[in-house]
């Protein structure tokens, strides 16, 4: 596995930032994924935060001598990383793209010049690889979308997303577990639960797993809804 070169920041009294070259890459993710995993076999944290280009190694105590473990954590880094352990899911997730939900999809496309069943087409045809889960509990991000269809997210972020939103921020796509705040472009609705806090597991999906779009009418979405599962390869 390609080796790359890391900074490493103190990141307040508990915590050490790890950050790698600043692109959305899948080999860097498998680099991040293969450390964490290494990190996890030799160190006892409180917790470690997955980003795009990042690790957050969190102590439940304040951190002494800094330096020192910032050159321990470097050296650890030049020894075989761990990739092998890790075990993927791909997950099958329903939208309905109907413009009831999909109530961005005409800005979008007057903006890219293209029809909506292309931009539904476009987002429903790539594999996404699931980068890290935050901004909100189950909050997926994922990797992969088209270019075609990117979009900044917008000036004046909404003050209600409804929950299941299917949306488009940039060169990123991901789905809003719960109504919140969001900027985002909204181009769909999932019917199913992307967190839930009584399952020993609350967000189905981890980082490294692979996510695909299914459109479904709104009659399959109701369904769905009611049944409240998810499918999975």
């Amino acid at each position: 596995m390609p080796k790359f070169e890391l900074t490493y920041k103190p990141f307040g009294e508990h915590a050490i930032l790890i950050e790698w070259p600043s692109e959305i890459s899948e080999e860097v993710l498998s680099n991040i994924v293969g450390f964490k995993n290494k990190i996890e076999e030799d160190i006892n944290l409180q917790d470690i935060i997955v980003g795009y280009n990042s690790l957050v190694l969190v102590s439940e105590y304040k951190i002494e001598e800094v330096n020192e473990k910032m050159y321990s954590l470097n050296e650890l880094y030049k020894q075989p990383l761990k990739t092998e352990t890790q075990k993927t899911t791909h997950w099958e997730i329903p939208v309905c793209y109907d413009q009831q939900f999909g109530v961005d999809l005409e800005y979008i496309s007057k903006t890219n010049a293209m029809a909506i069943e292309e931009i539904i087409r476009l987002h429903t045809e790539p594999i996404y690889t699931v980068y890290f889960v935050g901004f909100l509990p189950g909050f997926l991000y994922l990797g992969g979308l088209n270019e075609r269809i990117a979009i900044p997210r917008k000036s004046t972020p909404r003050m209600r997303v409804p929950k299941g939103s299917v949306a488009i921020g940039g060169n990123q796509t991901g789905i809003y577990p719960d109504e919140s705040s969001g900027g985002w472009n909204i181009i769909g609705n999932s019917p199913i639960s992307f967190f839930d806090v009584k399952k020993d597991s609350p967000c189905f999906a981890k980082t490294g797993d692979t996510i695909s779009f299914k459109p479904v009418s709104f009659e399959k979405y109701k369904k769905i809804e009611n049944l409240n599962t998810v499918k999975n390869d």
